[in-house]
């Protein structure tokens, strides 16, 4: 790679070889964000004694942190070398995970699962733009979906694993076996080949990686036409309904399961993550191949993919919740999980489509900004609250309705792109 930039098969075995990794750690950076669902209800009872809003705020100052520190990776991942970018990213994120088996207060475990989100914030921002230079437009719904469906597979082994591990071993063990894997998979990252930004797409001149634009003034102008950019701005929106809702369910289904329905605590958090990990693969690469596909007739295939689909999800996710009978909230939680999974390729590969190969990063990281500020950062806590003062039964009835309003707003975000492309509707 030294003599010049790898073209032909090398380049194709190089970006193989990348979505291989970056999907690796995608799988662990959703488990690490999401085995503290699973230790909930322990930690709730013990020496700790955490309230339900306490317990929902350790999502939120992950997500508070995490959407922060997500410009700053945005602007440096379209100006600097994203595979080192990557590599600290992991480090950060894994060390940060195990400190939280140490924690002795509230605080301390506070201040742990809070510094996960710095970790998070370099990979999530930059790994969709590094995976876009090396891979073709027409592609990029099934390679998103091979990386997205890491999501559901994450966070099930973050389930499983928090689950089995706290049961006979205890929760603080389980932060430790969380965590250590992630210093491997930082190594990895940094071998990963960074390529010309841009490599891919067929307008504007390739920016080497590790040469964009500098920071300041440039990035200002970024954030500028990424506001002004209305696709954009509504496919995000849509986006920030849909992470309300998946936040609070991913976090508070466990607990839900064992409070509202009456199972026992380690099979609530294994039976969901067997769910999620089954229907988190079909949906996510179902829906990566429904958009690919649906693309040939439509530029805006892979948004009335994601709207239609989260449009069935909302009544779905409402009889999940509301009904008593196992038979029907178990097969009603199945259908909701592959109707919500099915819009992650799709709706990320809209987000890197509709913007300027030299700004991909930086949507990205607005992106993340946007939909964790008006999604996951409130909804843990909002539906902790509502626990608190009601009960955890009553407080997950809000889920449905910001799915209905994220299926919508990316409906209505496909019809009027289409009316304004001058394309037929779908």
């Amino acid at each position: 790679m030294a003599a010049g930039p790898p073209v032909g098969p090398e380049f194709a075995r190089l970006g193989r070889r990348a979505l291989a990794v970056l999907t690796l750690i995608n799988l662990f950076n959703y488990l690490d964000r999401w085995i503290v669902a699973a230790l909930a209800e322990s930690m709730k009872h013990s020496e700790l004694r955490l309230s339900d809003t306490q317990l929902g705020s350790l999502m939120t100052g992950f997500i508070i942190v995490y959407m922060i520190a997500a410009p700053l990776f945005g602007s440096l991942g379209d100006a600097r070398s994203r595979t080192r970018l990557l590599g600290l990213g992991v480090a950060i994120w894994s060390v940060a995970t195990a400190l939280a088996g140490l924690a002795t207060s509230y605080a301390s475990l506070f201040a742990a699962r809070a510094a996960v989100g710095v970790g998070e914030a370099a990979y999530g921002t930059i790994s969709p733009a590094l995976l876009a230079d090396y891979f073709p437009r027409e592609r990029r719904g099934r390679v998103f979906a091979v990386f997205f469906a890491a999501i559901p597979i994450g966070s099930a082994l973050g389930y499983i694993v928090g689950g089995l591990v706290d049961h006979y071993f205890g929760w603080r063990q389980a932060f430790f076996v969380a965590g250590v894997p992630g210093l491997v998979l930082a190594a990895l990252a940094l071998r990963l080949y960074d390529p010309p930004r841009g490599a891919q797409d067929a307008v504007g001149a390739a920016i080497p990686g590790g040469h964009g634009p500098s920071l300041g003034g440039a990035a200002r102008a970024a954030y500028a036409a990424l506001l002004r950019n209305r696709p954009y701005v509504l496919t995000v929106l849509g986006y920030a309904a849909y992470t309300f809702a998946i936040g609070a369910l991913a976090f508070w289904t466990p607990s839900f399961l064992e409070r509202a329905r009456g199972i026992p605590k380690a099979q609530a958090t294994v039976q969901f993550g067997a769910i999620v990990v089954v229907t988190g693969f079909i949906g996510t690469y179902a829906g990566g191949w429904i958009g690919d596909y649906f693309l040939r007739a439509s530029r805006q295939a892979y948004l009335w993919v994601s709207g239609v689909v989260t449009l069935v999800a909302a009544p779905l996710t409402f009889v999940a919740l509301a009904a008593p009978q196992a038979a029907v909230y178990w097969a009603a939680i199945v259908a909701a999980e592959l109707c919500l999974f099915a819009s992650t390729g799709p709706i990320n590969s809209a987000i890197v489509n509709v913007v300027s190969p030299h700004m991909r990063a930086t949507a990205v990281a607005l992106s993340i900004f946007t939909i964790h500020l008006l999604g996951d950062v409130p909804s843990p806590s909002l539906v902790g609250a509502l626990s608190d003062a009601r009960s955890l039964g009553e407080a997950v009835l809000i889920i449905p309705l910001a799915v209905l309003a994220g299926g919508l707003i990316w409906t209505y975000a496909a019809w009027r792109g289409g009316r304004v492309g001058g394309e037929p509707s779908p």
